[in-house]
C-alpha cells in the first residue's frame, strides 16, 4: 500500500515516525484528560493472565508461571549472610505477547506487505524482532478516554450477539445517548459485552464476536483518536467485515497508526455509568515485540 492509495496518516508526523496517532497526545491533551476525572474512582481494566478461566487462543500457547526459587532453596544464600528464616520467592513467566488484555504494536499487522508509514513487512525478524514499530516505541501514555457502551445502546440483552457489526452511525448514536463526544487525542473504549458472554458461557463460545465494521473504523479514524480499546479479542467484528481478514486492523493500525487495546474489562465503569475519565497505559518496553500484556488504569 502506498500513501496515495488510501486515506491515511502516513507521513503526517514525518517519514520516520514510529508512534502513529500517539503523537496527538500533547501536554494539553493530558491535562484535558486529568480534568475529566470527577469521582477519582480507579478501574483496572486488565483481566488475569493465567492458564485457565480466561480467553486464551490455542495457537498462542498456555500462559505459564514457573517457580524459579522458593523455600526449598533455603540455605543457598548463607554465604551472603542470609540468616535462617530469611528467603525469597521468584518466578519465570512464559506467555505470548498478545495474551489476555494486551496492546497491539504498529508492527503487528501489515497490508500489501507494508506496515504503518510504509515500513516493509520484512522489518519483523524471527531472531531479533521488529527493527521498527515495536511496542517499545510507544512508551507510556495517558489521555482522556470515552467509554461507549454498545450493549446499553442497543438494549437487546446482556451482550451483543456474535457477528453483530457496529457501524459509525451506531458509535455516534451511543455518543449522543450518553451525552459524550470524542475529541482529537482521545482514547475510545468500546463495550460489546464479549467478556461477560465468555464468562457466562464458561468459554463455550463460537468463533464469531460483535465488533466494529469498516465503516466504524473509518469513523474512529476521522475522529483522530489515538487508540481504541474493547472487551473483545480484535476490536473489530468477527467474521471480518467484507470477509477481509483483519480489515479493521488494516484501517486503524496500518493506515492510521491507531493502536488497539484488546480484552479490556469494561463492565465496572459501564455499571457506574462512568463514561469519561483519564486512561493510563504503560506497555512493557520489550524491544522488538509486536505487542504486550497490559493492565490499563481508567480513573473516572
Amino acid at each position: 500500500m502506498s500513501a496515495k492509495d488510501h486515506s491515511n496518516n502516513w507521513g503526517r508526523w514525518g517519514d520516520d515516525d514510529e508512534r502513529g496517532a500517539l503523537n496527538l497526545i500533547s501536554e494539553d491533551v493530558v491535562k484535558r484528560g486529568a480534568s475529566a476525572i470527577t469521582t477519582g474512582k480507579v478501574y483496572p481494566l486488565g483481566i488475569p493472565l493465567q492458564a485457565e478461566g480466561v480467553p486464551n487462543f490455542n495457537y498462542r500457547g498456555t500462559p505459564m508461571r514457573l517457580t524459579l526459587e522458593d523455600s526449598t532453596d533455603e540455605g543457598d544464600y548463607a554465604e551472603y549472610g542470609c540468616a535462617p528464616g530469611t528467603g525469597a520467592h521468584e518466578d519465570v513467566l512464559v506467555f505470548a505477547s498478545h495474551a489476555t488484555s494486551h496492546m497491539d504494536a504498529l508492527i503487528h499487522v501489515y497490508e500489501d506487505h507494508e506496515h504503518y508509514n510504509g515500513v516493509p513487512h520484512v522489518a519483523m525478524r524471527a531472531m531479533t524482532g521488529a527493527t521498527k514499530l515495536g511496542i517499545e516505541k510507544c512508551g507510556g501514555f495517558a489521555s482522556r478516554a470515552v467509554l461507549l457502551d454498545l450493549v446499553r445502546y442497543f438494549d437487546d440483552g446482556p451482550w451483543l450477539a456474535e457477528g453483530h457489526k457496529v457501524m459509525g452511525a451506531d458509535l455516534q448514536g451511543a455518543c449522543d445517548a450518553q451525552g459524550v463526544e470524542l475529541l482529537p487525542g482521545d482514547i475510545a473504549l468500546l463495550r460489546f459485552g464479549y467478556l461477560d458472554m465468555w464468562w457466562a458461557q464458561k468459554g463455550e463460545v463460537g468463533f464469531g464476536q460483535a465488533g466494529i465494521g469498516l465503516d466504524a473504523a473509518e469513523w474512529l479514524a476521522a475522529k483522530d483518536v489515538v487508540a481504541v480499546g474493547a472487551d473483545n479479542s480484535a476490536v473489530e467484528v468477527v467474521p471480518f467485515d467484507e470477509n477481509d481478514f483483519l480489515s479493521g486492523h488494516k484501517v486503524l493500525l496500518v493506515r492510521h497508526g491507531i493502536h488497539l487495546l484488546e480484552f479490556l474489562d469494561l463492565s465496572a465503569p459501564a455499571r457506574d455509568e462512568c463514561w469519561v475519565g483519564l486512561l493510563s497505559v504503560a506497555p512493557l518496553k520489550i524491544t522488538g515485540a509486536t505487542g504486550c500484556p497490559i493492565n490499563p488504569i481508567f480513573v473516572g
